[in-house]
């Protein structure tokens, strides 16, 4: 079935910019994508990329895009080198791929179910938030970088987030080691924090980090360190698996596994911890949710890219397939709104699709 495809870039500016051992993160840049049938059927998917994650360039996805001139099929081939591409296609591609009389069914739901408010989980799909509590409880909330989270994070747990995240490897070690020791002393004792290092820390440095995480794990009147996430880049994967075998505090692969084949490649490799999953940087969508059912759901953190909504339903869709009867799961990596000065959060994907030239 041939299929009538539009393509809108977008840019949206964050609030503040964000702080990583990337470096400094101003505006946020994808497009998103409508599928239309003869019967004016419609469905929107999102392409998000993060080239210096791992993914293709927006640049590379739009002409991709170009190419197929506004038409496509339900099963056109997507290359692997265009893991965004892959995702933001499928999604909006798998109405058309359901059994024809399920067809017109999946897409009102598409339009049905993102138009939900946020609340702050209001696109996890309906039926599994009963299944595992309180939507806040389920998010995991994103600190600021350096000591300004040390002023955030009580709001933060106020709002329901029991897991906290926080950047390190952006400030000096002894200074952002100090704030640890600061927020741990006062963070609730039920909670639970994640370091994400963006693979911007030595050596050295990790084993540091790590040993005072293990140091304070090992206080019961302390909140939980959770993991470690990427302290090295991926290309240190002998010392990756050192540490991971060295400390008790679990490490949490990132940039190491942004795409389906690096995560098929660590997986075979027989990596022991904690794989965090951003599905719209990923690849294709079934495939990807085949792969993560191969795993224990413990070890799967999914996350956010900081994509639209319309990108976060259909990720958060993929999360809800791979966690089916779990009664606990990791908290999600999807507490990032907030972070932009409009009102995409909660809008229909037809009025964001409207706002863009």
């Amino acid at each position: 079935m041939t299929l009538t495809l539009a393509v809108k870039p977008y840019r949206r500016r964050f609030r503040a910019p964000l702080q990583t051992a990337h470096g400094v993160w101003s505006w946020r840049q994808g497009a998103l994508v409508q599928v239309t049938d003869g019967l004016g059927r419609v469905a929107y998917g999102e392409i998000a990329p993060i080239p210096w994650f791992g993914s293709e360039t927006l640049e590379d996805a739009l002409d991709f895009c170009r190419a197929l001139a506004g038409q496509i099929d339900a099963t056109i081939a997507i290359p692997e080198t265009l893991p965004a591409t892959q995702f933001g296609l499928g999604s909006a591609l798998a109405a058309w791929s359901d059994p024809p009389g399920d067809r017109q069914h999946h897409c009102r739901q598409h339009d049905r179910q993102i138009a939900r408010d946020f609340a702050p989980l209001g696109d996890w799909p309906t039926g599994l938030a009963g299944n595992v509590g309180d939507c806040a409880a389920m998010v995991c909330g994103l600190l600021p970088a350096g000591a300004a989270m040390l002023d955030h994070w009580s709001s933060l747990i106020a709002q329901g987030h029991q897991t906290l995240k926080w950047k390190i490897g952006v400030f000096g070690l002894d200074q952002e080691l100090a704030w640890l020791q600061q927020v741990i002393s006062t963070l609730p004792p039920d909670g639970r924090l994640r370091l994400d290092a963006n693979g911007g820390l030595t050596r050295s440095q990790a084993e540091q980090w790590l040993e005072s995480c293990d140091r304070l794990n090992a206080n019961p009147q302390c909140c939980t360190i959770e993991h470690v996430e990427q302290p090295l880049p991926p290309d240190q994967w002998p010392d990756l698996v050192y540490l991971s075998q060295r400390y008790n505090t679990a490490i949490a692969l990132d940039e190491s596994v942004a795409t389906l084949p690096q995560l098929r490649t660590c997986h075979r490799q027989g990596w022991p911890g904690v794989y965090v999953v951003k599905p719209a940087i990923a690849g294709a969508p079934q495939p990807l949710q085949d792969f993560c059912r191969q795993c224990s759901p413990q070890q799967l953190v999914f996350s956010s890219v900081f994509e639209t909504r319309i990108g976060r339903q259909a990720a958060l869709a993929l999360a809800a397939a791979c966690y089916q009867e779990q009664t606990s799961i990791p908290a999600l990596g999807f507490g990032t709104q907030g972070q932009f000065g409009d009102d995409w959060d909660i809008w229909p994907p037809s009025q964001i699709w409207e706002q863009l030239i």
